[in-house]
């Protein structure tokens, strides 16, 4: 280790009943949000003496799905005996923007807690999307730092949650990159620690008080988990629904393909590597006059940009480009079986 830790010179700002500061990360599998929670406790037990713990919640799909890591700082004389979820979080990192309309990212935020988010959005229209009140909101763009630094969005949360939780030394956490990255990946290092910089340096904070047209500050309360007192009966479906009603939108990492109908010859390659079935046919002819399925587009509802179409197209009519806001949404063409359902 290259650093020294300062035990016992410590005091976190805030705490909970337990006496620890929460952070929860909010991200889908492959952003980098489980070494991101490991990285964040290392530096504060290794290299500062605080104690902590961290682990992370995801499914068996890795890439794509929702993952959750669970972080918790205590003072050096102050024992962590808490390995629950954290439910009630000071500070709330969300990896992409779009799982603000697909999970309960702010479930339990604390009064006066941070919410970082990564978009291309001002602090305002956040906090008008969440909903809450009593909070301080900070947004920049980790992908596009990302993708200038040669790097990976989960560097750049860390230089943001360095800078939102002040008691985090953000030289102490550079040291860990180094150590962590310098044996295996030493080719990574330098592009790792300008993504850090730039996150460190290019969020923007914004507190919203308490007011009586937003929320409660909180967000909503987490939901508990099913026991003998509140389980559905025997063939009660509460959630009903299927694929149709699947939103993946929150599975792009900040790329998606796009679709240039002047040069598809309709060899349906694309459609032949297609996870999750995006492209849409309809009967018409073809360039000779006879019948054929022709392609009309992508419904976006169901890419979760994995561009696997892109690199089997033959003649380059999908192309890999940069989401901007509005854009699936605008170019999106609906399968017109699911037209009453996807919606």
């Amino acid at each position: 280790m290259t650093a020294t830790p300062t035990q016992g010179t410590i005091r976190l700002p805030v705490k909970d009943e337990h006496g620890c500061f929460n952070i929860r990360l909010e991200s889908i599998g492959g952003y980098g949000a489980n070494i991101a929670g490991k990285m964040l406790a290392e530096a504060g037990v290794l290299y500062q003496g605080l104690n902590g713990s961290n682990f992370s919640s995801y499914g068996s799909e890795k890439k794509g799905s929702p993952v959750k890591s669970f972080i918790r700082f205590a003072e050096p004389d102050t024992p962590i005996r808490v390995s629950a979820p954290i439910e009630e979080p000071h500070i709330v990192c969300i990896f992409h923007e779009a799982l603000i309309r697909t999970q309960p990212v702010v479930d339990g935020l604390r009064p006066g807690g941070t919410v970082i988010v990564n978009t291309r959005k001002r602090p305002e229209e956040i906090r008008q999307m969440l909903g809450v009140d009593d909070v301080t909101i900070g947004t920049f763009d980790a992908t596009t730092i990302a993708v200038e630094t040669g790097s990976r969005v989960n560097m750049a949360v860390l230089g943001a949650i360095a800078r939102a939780a002040q008691f985090l030394d953000p030289e102490a956490i550079k040291a860990l990159i180094v150590d962590t990255f310098s044996k295996k990946y030493p080719h990574t290092v330098p592009g790792n620690l300008r993504c850090f910089d730039r996150g460190y340096e290019e969020i923007e904070f914004q507190y919203f008080g308490p007011s009586p047209d937003a929320g409660t500050g909180r967000g909503r309360p987490s939901a508990a988990a099913y026991g003998y007192l509140n389980m559905p009966i025997g063939g009660v479906i509460p959630n009903p629904g299927n694929m149709a009603l699947k939103d993946l939108s929150a599975s792009r990492q900040g790329f998606l393909p796009a679709f240039d109908r002047e040069k598809c010859i309709d060899c349906a390659q694309c459609d032949l590597v297609c996870p999750d079935f995006c492209f849409v046919w309809e009967q018409g002819v073809d360039k000779r006059g006879r019948p054929a399925m022709v392609l009309k587009g992508i419904n976006y509802q169901y890419c979760k940009g994995c561009l696997k179409c892109v690199e089997a197209c033959p003649v380059d009519a999908l192309w890999e480009i940069r989401e901007q806001d509005g854009w699936a949404e605008a170019h999106t063409v609906r399968h017109s079986d699911l037209l009453t359902v996807g919606r």
